[in-house]
């Protein structure tokens, strides 16, 4: 059977995953899923109801974009985006959860300004501090080297992060490049690679 990647063309989680599938060279194909009414062939096959869901070639199901981005490394490992030195795989696995945790207060932010409820406990503040908090980390990390790692390559870390920002332009704004110098020549720098280029989400629907 084909590997199968079920996705929303929105998604920076699975933007991260399509991203890994190009630079390995690996076929596949995609699926979108309609988050507001999942299928319930879907359902089946991930319980948490997210994307993305990779589905290898012999039927293995999983989900959670970080579970799948080490499978794919430890199956196709070239180009690897995981350092194979446990100490400095940890460091790269610290900071992708930064990445993810960016994006996952940037889609709590949008959801919080989609209701323009007013907030007694002023949880729109916390995040738009929090994501400043990460971009100001991204920025002074990018000031040492090429990459979040080093100046050698890229990692799972860049990508994860490079996709949160993208979805950060598509849903709230792109002031930030305004302030955050080393993280915006390092953001346009790696829009130069086809496989980012192909995957920068074109609308807001």
């Amino acid at each position: 059977m084909k590997r199968i990647l079920y996705y929303h063309p929105l998604s920076n989680f699975a933007r991260k995953i399509r991203i890994l599938l190009a630079e390995k060279k690996l076929d596949y194909e995609l699926k979108a899923v309609n988050l507001q009414n999942k299928p319930d062939d879907f359902l089946k096959i991930s319980p948490i109801g997210k994307v993305p869901v990779f589905v290898e070639e012999d039927g293995t199901v999983i989900w959670d974009s970080t579970l799948i981005a080490e499978y794919l490394d430890e199956t196709y490992p070239e180009p690897n985006f995981y350092p194979t030195h446990p100490q400095a795989k940890l460091e790269c696995r610290k900071w992708e959860e930064l990445g993810d945790n960016l994006g996952d207060n940037i889609i709590n932010l949008w959801k919080l300004n989609l209701t323009n409820n007013f907030d007694p406990t002023d949880y729109r503040t916390q995040l738009e501090t929090s994501i400043n908090c990460l971009l100001s980390v991204f920025d002074q990390q990018l000031a040492k080297s090429k990459y979040l790692l080093g100046d050698e390559q890229w990692t799972v870390a860049d990508v994860t992060t490079l996709c949160s920002l993208g979805y950060y332009n598509l849903r709230v704004n792109e002031d930030w490049v305004l302030e955050y110098e080393n993280l915006k020549n390092w953001f346009n720098r790696l829009h130069q690679r086809e496989s980012v280029k192909s995957t920068v989400p074109l609308n807001k629907e």
